[in-house]
Protein backbone atom coordinates (compact mmCIF):
# COMPACT_ATOMS: atom_id res chain seq x y z
CA UNK A 1 0.00 0.00 0.00
CA UNK A 2 1.34 3.41 -0.93
CA UNK A 3 1.21 5.66 2.12
CA UNK A 4 -0.87 8.83 1.82
CA UNK A 5 0.74 12.22 2.18
CA UNK A 6 1.69 13.65 5.57
CA UNK A 7 -1.23 14.09 7.93
CA UNK A 8 -0.61 17.73 8.68
CA UNK A 9 -2.39 20.42 6.67
CA UNK A 10 -0.73 21.78 3.54
CA UNK A 11 0.60 25.00 5.10
CA UNK A 12 2.64 23.05 7.63
CA UNK A 13 4.51 21.27 4.84
CA UNK A 14 5.45 24.37 2.88
CA UNK A 15 6.55 26.86 5.55
CA UNK A 16 10.17 27.47 6.46
CA UNK A 17 11.73 25.77 9.51
CA UNK A 18 11.56 29.06 11.42
CA UNK A 19 7.85 29.50 10.65
CA UNK A 20 7.17 25.85 11.48
CA UNK A 21 8.84 26.37 14.84
CA UNK A 22 6.76 29.49 15.46
CA UNK A 23 3.51 27.66 14.65
CA UNK A 24 4.46 24.77 16.91
CA UNK A 25 5.20 26.99 19.90
CA UNK A 26 1.99 28.94 19.32
CA UNK A 27 -0.07 25.76 19.74
CA UNK A 28 2.15 23.76 22.09
CA UNK A 29 1.75 25.78 25.34
CA UNK A 30 -2.02 25.62 24.94
CA UNK A 31 -2.11 21.83 24.70
CA UNK A 32 0.92 20.96 26.84
CA UNK A 33 -0.85 21.61 30.13
CA UNK A 34 -3.84 19.51 29.12
CA UNK A 35 -1.46 16.69 28.16
CA UNK A 36 0.42 17.19 31.43
CA UNK A 37 -2.72 16.83 33.56
CA UNK A 38 -3.85 13.69 31.76
CA UNK A 39 -0.40 12.07 31.99
CA UNK A 40 -0.01 13.06 35.65
CA UNK A 41 -3.33 11.45 36.52
CA UNK A 42 -2.19 8.02 35.31
CA UNK A 43 0.67 7.79 37.84
CA UNK A 44 -0.26 10.12 40.69
CA UNK A 45 -3.35 8.04 41.54
CA UNK A 46 -1.44 4.74 41.34
CA UNK A 47 0.99 5.90 44.04
CA UNK A 48 -1.95 6.69 46.34
CA UNK A 49 -3.81 3.38 45.89
CA UNK A 50 -2.58 1.84 49.18
CA UNK A 51 -3.71 4.97 51.08
CA UNK A 52 -7.10 4.90 49.32
CA UNK A 53 -7.46 1.20 50.17
CA UNK A 54 -6.78 1.87 53.86
CA UNK A 55 -9.23 4.78 53.88
CA UNK A 56 -12.12 3.25 51.94
CA UNK A 57 -11.44 -0.51 52.20
CA UNK A 58 -12.26 -3.16 49.57
CA UNK A 59 -8.66 -3.61 48.43
CA UNK A 60 -9.63 -6.43 46.06
CA UNK A 61 -11.37 -3.85 43.87
CA UNK A 62 -8.90 -1.01 44.36
CA UNK A 63 -7.45 -1.43 40.85
CA UNK A 64 -10.85 -0.35 39.47
CA UNK A 65 -10.01 3.21 40.52
CA UNK A 66 -7.60 3.08 37.59
CA UNK A 67 -9.51 0.61 35.39
CA UNK A 68 -12.81 2.55 35.38
CA UNK A 69 -10.96 5.76 34.57
CA UNK A 70 -9.40 3.99 31.60
CA UNK A 71 -12.74 2.46 30.53
CA UNK A 72 -14.28 5.95 30.40
CA UNK A 73 -11.12 7.17 28.64
CA UNK A 74 -11.56 4.44 26.06
CA UNK A 75 -15.21 5.23 25.39
CA UNK A 76 -14.60 8.99 25.28
CA UNK A 77 -11.59 9.09 22.93
CA UNK A 78 -13.47 8.32 19.67
CA UNK A 79 -16.28 10.65 20.76
CA UNK A 80 -13.91 13.60 21.06
CA UNK A 81 -12.14 12.54 17.87
CA UNK A 82 -15.35 12.66 15.82
CA UNK A 83 -16.70 15.81 17.50
CA UNK A 84 -13.31 17.51 17.17
CA UNK A 85 -13.33 16.92 13.41
CA UNK A 86 -16.87 18.33 13.21
CA UNK A 87 -16.94 21.20 15.72
CA UNK A 88 -13.30 22.12 16.18
CA UNK A 89 -10.65 20.77 18.50
CA UNK A 90 -10.27 23.94 20.55
CA UNK A 91 -13.97 23.90 21.49
CA UNK A 92 -13.94 20.21 22.36
CA UNK A 93 -10.73 20.62 24.39
CA UNK A 94 -12.57 23.13 26.60
CA UNK A 95 -15.47 20.70 27.02
CA UNK A 96 -13.08 17.90 27.96
CA UNK A 97 -11.34 20.11 30.53
CA UNK A 98 -14.68 21.05 32.12
CA UNK A 99 -15.79 17.42 32.42
CA UNK A 100 -12.37 16.39 33.73
CA UNK A 101 -12.39 19.08 36.43
CA UNK A 102 -15.93 18.12 37.47
CA UNK A 103 -14.86 14.50 37.85
CA UNK A 104 -11.80 15.48 39.90
CA UNK A 105 -14.02 17.49 42.26
CA UNK A 106 -16.37 14.52 42.72
CA UNK A 107 -13.38 12.25 43.40
CA UNK A 108 -12.14 14.56 46.15
CA UNK A 109 -15.57 14.49 47.79
CA UNK A 110 -16.12 10.70 47.53
CA UNK A 111 -17.00 8.91 50.76
CA UNK A 112 -16.81 5.30 49.56
CA UNK A 113 -14.95 3.25 47.01
CA UNK A 114 -18.11 2.90 44.89
CA UNK A 115 -18.62 6.67 44.85
CA UNK A 116 -14.97 7.24 44.02
CA UNK A 117 -15.18 4.71 41.18
CA UNK A 118 -18.24 6.48 39.74
CA UNK A 119 -16.48 9.84 39.98
CA UNK A 120 -13.47 8.37 38.20
CA UNK A 121 -15.76 7.47 35.30
CA UNK A 122 -16.74 11.14 34.98
CA UNK A 123 -13.12 12.24 35.23
CA UNK A 124 -12.07 9.60 32.70
CA UNK A 125 -14.70 10.76 30.21
CA UNK A 126 -13.13 14.21 30.34
CA UNK A 127 -9.57 12.88 30.30
CA UNK A 128 -10.33 10.80 27.20
CA UNK A 129 -10.28 13.91 25.06
CA UNK A 130 -7.27 15.67 26.52
CA UNK A 131 -4.43 13.67 24.99
CA UNK A 132 -6.11 12.75 21.69
CA UNK A 133 -7.25 16.33 21.01
CA UNK A 134 -3.87 17.73 22.03
CA UNK A 135 -1.92 15.37 19.77
CA UNK A 136 -4.30 16.09 16.87
CA UNK A 137 -3.81 19.84 17.33
CA UNK A 138 -0.04 19.40 17.08
CA UNK A 139 -0.44 17.13 14.03
CA UNK A 140 -2.34 19.93 12.28
CA UNK A 141 0.74 22.14 12.52
CA UNK A 142 3.69 19.74 12.13
CA UNK A 143 4.00 17.28 9.21
CA UNK A 144 4.64 13.62 9.98
CA UNK A 145 8.38 13.27 9.48
CA UNK A 146 9.15 16.64 11.08
CA UNK A 147 7.31 15.66 14.28
CA UNK A 148 10.45 13.84 15.33
CA UNK A 149 12.23 17.19 15.65
CA UNK A 150 9.68 18.37 18.19
CA UNK A 151 9.28 15.06 19.98
CA UNK A 152 11.64 16.18 22.74
CA UNK A 153 9.16 18.89 23.77
CA UNK A 154 6.17 16.56 23.61
CA UNK A 155 8.00 13.76 25.43
CA UNK A 156 9.23 16.23 28.07
CA UNK A 157 5.61 16.86 29.09
CA UNK A 158 4.94 13.16 29.62
CA UNK A 159 8.33 12.58 31.24
CA UNK A 160 7.86 15.42 33.72
CA UNK A 161 4.28 14.42 34.53
CA UNK A 162 5.11 10.73 34.85
CA UNK A 163 8.16 11.49 36.99
CA UNK A 164 6.26 13.84 39.28
CA UNK A 165 3.22 11.55 39.55
CA UNK A 166 4.52 8.76 41.83
CA UNK A 167 6.54 11.08 44.07
CA UNK A 168 3.84 13.74 44.28
CA UNK A 169 1.10 11.14 44.78
CA UNK A 170 3.01 9.43 47.57
CA UNK A 171 3.90 12.68 49.34
CA UNK A 172 0.39 14.16 49.04
CA UNK A 173 -1.24 10.91 50.22
CA UNK A 174 1.11 10.61 53.19
CA UNK A 175 1.06 14.23 54.41
CA UNK A 176 -2.15 15.82 53.04
CA UNK A 177 -4.44 12.84 52.43
CA UNK A 178 -5.28 11.10 49.17
CA UNK A 179 -8.08 13.59 48.34
CA UNK A 180 -5.47 16.28 47.71
CA UNK A 181 -4.26 14.47 44.56
CA UNK A 182 -7.62 15.19 42.92
CA UNK A 183 -7.86 18.77 44.18
CA UNK A 184 -4.51 19.44 42.50
CA UNK A 185 -6.14 18.85 39.09
CA UNK A 186 -8.54 21.80 39.46
CA UNK A 187 -6.06 24.71 39.09
CA UNK A 188 -4.24 22.77 36.35
CA UNK A 189 -7.48 22.39 34.39
CA UNK A 190 -8.39 26.07 34.83
CA UNK A 191 -4.98 27.22 33.58
CA UNK A 192 -5.14 24.82 30.62
CA UNK A 193 -8.57 26.20 29.66
CA UNK A 194 -7.28 29.80 29.79
CA UNK A 195 -4.34 28.89 27.56
CA UNK A 196 -6.65 27.12 25.09
CA UNK A 197 -8.84 30.21 24.80
CA UNK A 198 -5.96 32.67 24.43
CA UNK A 199 -3.52 30.64 22.31
CA UNK A 200 -5.55 28.44 19.96
CA UNK A 201 -8.05 30.97 18.59
CA UNK A 202 -9.62 29.60 15.40
CA UNK A 203 -6.73 27.27 14.61
CA UNK A 204 -8.89 24.18 14.78
CA UNK A 205 -12.33 25.35 13.77
CA UNK A 206 -13.75 22.17 12.12
CA UNK A 207 -16.86 21.83 9.98
CA UNK A 208 -20.16 20.43 11.32
CA UNK A 209 -22.19 20.79 8.11
CA UNK A 210 -24.24 17.64 7.56
CA UNK A 211 -22.75 15.96 10.64
CA UNK A 212 -24.86 13.61 12.79
CA UNK A 213 -23.44 11.95 15.89
CA UNK A 214 -23.50 8.15 16.15
CA UNK A 215 -25.30 7.80 19.49
CA UNK A 216 -26.11 4.11 19.02
CA UNK A 217 -22.47 3.46 18.28
CA UNK A 218 -21.50 5.18 21.54
CA UNK A 219 -24.01 3.13 23.57
CA UNK A 220 -22.97 -0.18 22.02
CA UNK A 221 -19.29 0.63 22.42
CA UNK A 222 -19.81 1.34 26.14
CA UNK A 223 -21.87 -1.85 26.55
CA UNK A 224 -19.04 -3.80 24.92
CA UNK A 225 -16.15 -2.28 26.90
CA UNK A 226 -17.73 -2.27 30.38
CA UNK A 227 -18.93 -5.91 30.59
CA UNK A 228 -15.74 -7.20 28.94
CA UNK A 229 -13.60 -5.69 31.71
CA UNK A 230 -16.05 -6.62 34.46
CA UNK A 231 -15.87 -10.22 33.21
CA UNK A 232 -12.12 -10.16 33.91
CA UNK A 233 -12.79 -8.93 37.44
CA UNK A 234 -15.21 -11.79 38.11
CA UNK A 235 -13.05 -14.45 36.46
CA UNK A 236 -10.13 -13.82 38.81
CA UNK A 237 -12.08 -15.28 41.77
CA UNK A 238 -11.81 -18.82 40.35
CA UNK A 239 -15.06 -20.02 41.98
CA UNK A 240 -18.29 -21.24 40.30
CA UNK A 241 -20.52 -18.22 41.09
CA UNK A 242 -18.20 -15.45 39.85
CA UNK A 243 -17.12 -17.58 36.86
CA UNK A 244 -20.79 -17.92 35.84
CA UNK A 245 -21.21 -14.14 36.13
CA UNK A 246 -18.05 -13.68 34.04
CA UNK A 247 -19.46 -15.97 31.34
CA UNK A 248 -22.73 -13.98 31.19
CA UNK A 249 -20.82 -10.68 30.99
CA UNK A 250 -18.62 -12.08 28.23
CA UNK A 251 -21.71 -13.05 26.24
CA UNK A 252 -23.16 -9.55 26.71
CA UNK A 253 -19.87 -8.01 25.54
CA UNK A 254 -19.71 -10.31 22.53
CA UNK A 255 -23.29 -9.50 21.52
CA UNK A 256 -22.63 -5.77 21.93
CA UNK A 257 -19.53 -6.06 19.76
CA UNK A 258 -21.50 -7.82 17.01
CA UNK A 259 -24.23 -5.15 17.11
CA UNK A 260 -21.58 -2.41 17.20
CA UNK A 261 -19.94 -3.69 14.03
CA UNK A 262 -23.34 -3.78 12.28
CA UNK A 263 -24.12 -0.25 13.45
CA UNK A 264 -20.78 1.17 12.35
CA UNK A 265 -21.13 -0.31 8.84
CA UNK A 266 -24.38 1.55 8.21
CA UNK A 267 -23.97 4.77 10.23
CA UNK A 268 -23.44 7.87 8.02
CA UNK A 269 -20.86 9.25 10.47
CA UNK A 270 -19.66 6.22 12.44
CA UNK A 271 -18.09 6.62 15.85
CA UNK A 272 -15.50 4.00 14.86
CA UNK A 273 -14.68 4.27 11.13
CA UNK A 274 -14.29 0.58 10.28
CA UNK A 275 -12.53 1.34 7.01
CA UNK A 276 -9.83 3.15 8.98
CA UNK A 277 -9.65 0.58 11.78
CA UNK A 278 -9.51 -2.25 9.24
CA UNK A 279 -6.40 -0.78 7.59
CA UNK A 280 -3.60 -3.31 8.37
CA UNK A 281 -1.18 -0.54 9.32
CA UNK A 282 -3.70 1.05 11.67
CA UNK A 283 -5.01 -2.02 13.48
CA UNK A 284 -1.63 -3.68 13.85
CA UNK A 285 0.05 -0.53 15.17
CA UNK A 286 -2.86 0.03 17.56
CA UNK A 287 -2.78 -3.58 18.76
CA UNK A 288 0.92 -3.22 19.51
CA UNK A 289 0.21 0.01 21.38
CA UNK A 290 -2.58 -1.55 23.44
CA UNK A 291 -0.29 -4.39 24.58
CA UNK A 292 2.38 -1.92 25.70
CA UNK A 293 -0.17 0.26 27.48
CA UNK A 294 -1.60 -2.77 29.28
CA UNK A 295 1.80 -3.81 30.58
CA UNK A 296 2.88 -0.25 31.41
CA UNK A 297 -0.22 0.99 33.27
CA UNK A 298 -0.93 -2.39 34.85
CA UNK A 299 2.58 -2.61 36.26
CA UNK A 300 2.42 0.97 37.56
CA UNK A 301 -0.93 0.18 39.20
CA UNK A 302 0.32 -2.83 41.20
CA UNK A 303 3.95 -1.97 41.92
CA UNK A 304 3.03 0.49 44.73
CA UNK A 305 1.07 -2.29 46.45
CA UNK A 306 4.08 -4.61 46.04
CA UNK A 307 6.46 -2.01 47.47
CA UNK A 308 4.18 -1.29 50.45
CA UNK A 309 2.91 -4.82 51.18
CA UNK A 310 5.98 -6.93 50.38
CA UNK A 311 8.91 -4.50 50.75
CA UNK A 312 7.39 -2.50 53.63
CA UNK A 313 7.94 0.96 52.10
CA UNK A 314 5.96 4.07 53.01
CA UNK A 315 3.77 5.73 50.32
CA UNK A 316 6.41 8.41 49.71
CA UNK A 317 9.21 5.81 49.47
CA UNK A 318 7.02 3.74 47.16
CA UNK A 319 6.60 6.76 44.89
CA UNK A 320 10.38 7.20 44.69
CA UNK A 321 10.87 3.50 43.91
CA UNK A 322 8.29 3.79 41.11
CA UNK A 323 9.97 6.88 39.66
CA UNK A 324 12.27 5.19 37.07
CA UNK A 325 9.41 3.15 35.55
CA UNK A 326 7.14 6.18 35.36
CA UNK A 327 9.74 8.70 34.19
CA UNK A 328 12.03 6.99 31.69
CA UNK A 329 9.44 6.36 28.98
CA UNK A 330 9.90 9.96 27.86
CA UNK A 331 13.58 9.41 27.14
CA UNK A 332 12.72 6.46 24.92
CA UNK A 333 10.19 8.62 23.10
CA UNK A 334 12.79 11.36 22.59
CA UNK A 335 15.24 8.85 21.13
CA UNK A 336 12.78 7.26 18.71
CA UNK A 337 11.39 10.67 17.69
CA UNK A 338 14.89 11.90 16.92
CA UNK A 339 15.69 8.76 14.93
CA UNK A 340 12.44 9.16 12.98
CA UNK A 341 13.40 12.66 11.83
CA UNK A 342 16.87 11.41 10.80
CA UNK A 343 15.95 8.16 9.07
CA UNK A 344 12.20 8.23 8.37
CA UNK A 345 11.99 4.69 9.79
CA UNK A 346 8.95 3.97 11.96
CA UNK A 347 8.64 0.45 13.37
CA UNK A 348 12.33 -0.43 13.72
CA UNK A 349 12.63 1.47 17.01
CA UNK A 350 9.59 -0.04 18.80
CA UNK A 351 10.79 -3.51 17.77
CA UNK A 352 14.19 -2.94 19.37
CA UNK A 353 12.86 -1.19 22.47
CA UNK A 354 10.06 -3.64 23.23
CA UNK A 355 12.33 -6.67 22.79
CA UNK A 356 14.69 -5.22 25.41
CA UNK A 357 11.76 -4.37 27.70
CA UNK A 358 10.28 -7.88 27.51
CA UNK A 359 13.65 -9.45 28.30
CA UNK A 360 14.27 -7.22 31.31
CA UNK A 361 10.74 -7.70 32.60
CA UNK A 362 11.42 -11.43 32.65
CA UNK A 363 14.66 -10.78 34.57
CA UNK A 364 12.71 -8.71 37.13
CA UNK A 365 10.02 -11.41 37.32
CA UNK A 366 12.50 -14.21 38.00
CA UNK A 367 14.47 -12.15 40.53
CA UNK A 368 11.47 -10.52 42.22
CA UNK A 369 12.16 -11.93 45.66
CA UNK A 370 15.93 -11.41 45.52
CA UNK A 371 16.73 -8.25 43.52
CA UNK A 372 17.96 -5.27 45.57
CA UNK A 373 15.44 -2.44 45.39
CA UNK A 374 17.85 -0.05 43.65
CA UNK A 375 18.71 -2.61 40.95
CA UNK A 376 15.05 -3.46 40.43
CA UNK A 377 14.16 0.21 40.01
CA UNK A 378 17.03 0.67 37.53
CA UNK A 379 15.94 -2.31 35.43
CA UNK A 380 12.37 -0.99 35.38
CA UNK A 381 13.72 2.35 34.18
CA UNK A 382 15.29 0.66 31.13
CA UNK A 383 12.05 -1.28 30.60
CA UNK A 384 10.20 2.04 30.57
CA UNK A 385 12.58 3.49 27.96
CA UNK A 386 11.75 0.57 25.69
CA UNK A 387 8.05 1.24 26.19
CA UNK A 388 8.55 4.91 25.34
CA UNK A 389 10.22 4.11 22.03
CA UNK A 390 6.86 2.87 20.76
CA UNK A 391 4.69 5.82 21.80
CA UNK A 392 5.44 8.46 19.11
CA UNK A 393 5.94 5.87 16.38
CA UNK A 394 2.41 4.49 16.74
CA UNK A 395 0.89 7.97 16.65
CA UNK A 396 2.77 9.03 13.51
CA UNK A 397 2.21 5.67 11.77
CA UNK A 398 -1.55 5.75 12.25
CA UNK A 399 -1.87 9.43 11.30
CA UNK A 400 0.07 8.91 8.07
CA UNK A 401 -1.91 5.79 7.16
CA UNK A 402 -5.23 7.59 7.75
CA UNK A 403 -4.47 10.82 5.88
CA UNK A 404 -5.61 14.37 6.72
CA UNK A 405 -9.39 13.86 6.35
CA UNK A 406 -9.49 11.32 9.19
CA UNK A 407 -6.79 12.92 11.32
CA UNK A 408 -9.01 13.33 14.39
CA UNK A 409 -10.44 9.82 14.18
CA UNK A 410 -6.99 8.33 13.58
CA UNK A 411 -5.51 10.12 16.58
CA UNK A 412 -8.51 9.09 18.69
CA UNK A 413 -8.11 5.47 17.56
CA UNK A 414 -4.63 5.42 19.10
CA UNK A 415 -5.94 6.92 22.32
CA UNK A 416 -8.94 4.63 22.72
CA UNK A 417 -7.06 1.44 21.82
CA UNK A 418 -4.27 2.50 24.18
CA UNK A 419 -6.82 3.20 26.93
CA UNK A 420 -8.64 -0.06 26.22
CA UNK A 421 -5.33 -1.91 26.36
CA UNK A 422 -4.38 -0.16 29.61
CA UNK A 423 -7.73 -0.98 31.21
CA UNK A 424 -7.65 -4.58 29.99
CA UNK A 425 -4.02 -5.03 31.02
CA UNK A 426 -4.63 -3.60 34.49
CA UNK A 427 -7.68 -5.82 34.97
CA UNK A 428 -5.76 -8.83 33.62
CA UNK A 429 -2.73 -8.28 35.88
CA UNK A 430 -5.10 -7.84 38.83
CA UNK A 431 -6.94 -11.03 37.91
CA UNK A 432 -3.66 -12.95 37.70
CA UNK A 433 -2.42 -11.48 41.00
CA UNK A 434 -5.51 -12.33 43.03
CA UNK A 435 -6.02 -15.59 41.15
CA UNK A 436 -2.49 -16.69 42.08
CA UNK A 437 -3.18 -15.79 45.71
CA UNK A 438 -6.47 -17.71 45.63
CA UNK A 439 -4.76 -20.81 44.24
CA UNK A 440 -2.43 -20.76 47.25
CA UNK A 441 -5.41 -20.83 49.62
CA UNK A 442 -8.06 -18.39 50.90
CA UNK A 443 -5.85 -17.52 53.89
CA UNK A 444 -3.27 -15.95 51.58
CA UNK A 445 -5.89 -13.65 50.04
CA UNK A 446 -7.29 -12.75 53.47
CA UNK A 447 -3.87 -11.86 54.83
CA UNK A 448 -2.98 -9.85 51.74
CA UNK A 449 -6.18 -7.77 52.05
CA UNK A 450 -5.50 -7.27 55.78
CA UNK A 451 -1.91 -6.22 55.12
CA UNK A 452 -2.85 -3.60 52.52
CA UNK A 453 -5.77 -2.29 54.59
CA UNK A 454 -4.07 -2.26 58.01
CA UNK A 455 -0.35 -2.19 57.28
CA UNK A 456 1.98 -4.39 59.40
CA UNK A 457 -0.76 -4.71 62.04
CA UNK A 458 -2.62 -7.00 59.64
CA UNK A 459 0.03 -9.69 60.24
CA UNK A 460 0.18 -9.25 64.01
CA UNK A 461 -1.12 -12.77 64.74
CA UNK A 462 1.51 -14.59 62.67
CA UNK A 463 4.75 -16.06 63.96
CA UNK A 464 8.01 -15.53 62.03
CA UNK A 465 7.73 -18.80 60.08
CA UNK A 466 4.12 -18.19 59.01
CA UNK A 467 4.92 -14.62 57.97
CA UNK A 468 7.85 -15.84 55.86
CA UNK A 469 5.56 -18.35 54.13
CA UNK A 470 2.98 -15.65 53.44
CA UNK A 471 5.55 -13.23 52.00
CA UNK A 472 6.72 -16.03 49.73
CA UNK A 473 3.13 -16.52 48.58
CA UNK A 474 2.83 -12.80 47.83
CA UNK A 475 6.07 -12.85 45.87
CA UNK A 476 4.77 -15.80 43.81
CA UNK A 477 1.53 -13.96 43.06
CA UNK A 478 3.32 -10.76 42.00
CA UNK A 479 5.75 -12.83 39.93
CA UNK A 480 2.81 -14.32 37.99
CA UNK A 481 1.36 -10.84 37.44
CA UNK A 482 4.64 -9.37 36.15
CA UNK A 483 5.22 -12.41 33.93
CA UNK A 484 1.88 -11.64 32.31
CA UNK A 485 3.09 -8.09 31.66
CA UNK A 486 6.26 -9.48 30.04
CA UNK A 487 4.15 -11.69 27.76
CA UNK A 488 2.09 -8.67 26.65
CA UNK A 489 5.24 -6.73 25.79
CA UNK A 490 6.74 -9.68 23.91
CA UNK A 491 3.59 -9.93 21.80
CA UNK A 492 3.77 -6.18 21.16
CA UNK A 493 7.39 -6.53 19.97
CA UNK A 494 6.30 -9.22 17.52
CA UNK A 495 3.38 -7.09 16.28
CA UNK A 496 5.81 -4.25 15.49
CA UNK A 497 7.32 -6.46 12.79
CA UNK A 498 3.87 -7.00 11.18
CA UNK A 499 3.03 -3.31 10.49
CA UNK A 500 3.15 -2.71 6.70
CA UNK A 501 4.04 1.01 6.80
CA UNK A 502 7.74 1.16 7.74
CA UNK A 503 8.95 4.59 6.53
CA UNK A 504 7.69 8.16 6.06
Amino acid sequence: MTPPPDSGPPPATTVSPAELRRLFFKVFPAVALAMFGAALDQTIVAAALPAIARSLGDVERISWIIVLYLVANTVAAPVYGRLGDAFGRQRMLLVALAVYATGATLCALAGSLSTLAAARVVQGFGGGGLISLSVALIAEVVPARERGRFQAYIAAVFTTASALGPVLGGVLAEYFGWRSIFLLQLPLSALAAWLAVTRLGDAARGSSRGFSFDWWGLVLFAVFVGPALLALDQARRLSPGPLAVAAVLAVVAGLALWLLLRQERRAPHPLLPLGLLGNPTVWRANLMSSCVAGAFVGTIAFLPIYFVAVRGLSPAESGLALLPLAACAGFGAIFSGTMLSRTGLLMRWPGIGLSISATLLLVVTLGLGHLPLVLMAGLLGVVSMGFGMSFPMVQVTVQVAAGPKLLGSATASVQFTRSLGAATGTALLGAVLFGALTLQGPEATRLFVALVNQGPAGLAGLDAAAEAVFRGQMTTAFRASFATAAALVLFGAWMSTRVPLRRV
